[in-house]
This record gives structure tokens, C-alpha cells and sequence, in this order.
């Protein structure tokens, strides 16, 4: 049992390392350089975009072992007497998952005259919170005049 017991715990810690790895490549786009690009310059002008990069992940494993168990004969029905022992134990398992995003936000445009911000209006993310905000109002005035 020493040996599988032995194999196990390096495939987990295997397993484990594969997980950092994977959970640093994604958060590694969470970094300023994600967020403000390259400033780029024409004339007088010089315009740098704004991002938003939100990231997120989880990951888990988990394991178990079993110990050799010599069952009851049948026929004696008596502690100690068997015919052959049960297998050993070992388990495993684990997964994960995750994602990240980035969307741009805004430009920041650098004049002679001063730094102007234009935000990127995201028409989608407006429609689905009103969308969202017109839902829960009508749940609730449904709540209200069944209560009536």
C-alpha cells in the first residue's frame, strides 16, 4: 500500500502544481498593462484607451484512502476468519475553472489645452440592467396585488 499510497500524494501534488500554473496565467491579465494601453500620439494629440479586466477562477480536489479490511467468513462468522482481504483504497479527484474579461471603458485624450475623458458607452450592459431592474419591479408590484 506504500507504494500506491506514495504514487497518489505525486499525482496530486502534479495535479496541484498544474492548478498554480493555470491560476497565474489567469490572473496575470488582471495587470496595468491590460488596462491602459500604449499611449499613441498624432500631431498634438495624444489619446491612451482605458480597459476593464476583471478576473476569477476556483479550483479544488480532494482525496481518500481505504484501509485492507480482512471480511467475515460466512461460514464462522467469527473476527479474524477470512477468505482473502478487500482490495486497497486510494481516490482522487479534483477540477477547476475560470475566466476573465476586458472591455474598453474609455479614452483619455492629452492636449495642449488639458486631458479630456470619454467614457465608452457599453449599450448592451445599459439594456440588461434595465432589463434586470424592470424585472425585479414587476415581480414585486405581482407580489403586492396578489397580497391584495
Amino acid at each position: 500500500m506504500n507504494e500506491a499510497v506514495s504514487e497518489f500524494l505525486q499525482n496530486v501534488a502534479k495535479e496541484s502544481e498544474g492548478r498554480l500554473q493555470a491560476m497565474d496565467r489567469l490572473l496575470s491579465s488582471a495587470d496595468s498593462s491590460k488596462v491602459f494601453s500604449q499611449p499613441v500620439t498624432s500631431g498634438q494629440y495624444t489619446v491612451i484607451t482605458a480597459s476593464e479586466v476583471a478576473s476569477g477562477g476556483g479550483f479544488g480536489s480532494g482525496m481518500g484512502f481505504g484501509l485492507p479490511r480482512a471480511p467475515r467468513s460466512e461460514a464462522s462468522k467469527e473476527p479474524g476468519t477470512s477468505t482473502g482481504t478487500a482490495p486497497e483504497g486510494a481516490g482522487g479527484g479534483g477540477g477547476g475553472g475560470g475566466g476573465s474579461i476586458g472591455r474598453p471603458v474609455a479614452a483619455i485624450i492629452v492636449t495642449a489645452d488639458g486631458v479630456q475623458v470619454k467614457p465608452v458607452l457599453d449599450v448592451t450592459k445599459i439594456a440588461l440592467a434595465a432589463l434586470t431592474a424592470f424585472g425585479a419591479m414587476g415581480v414585486l408590484a405581482l407580489k403586492t396585488l396578489k397580497k391584495r
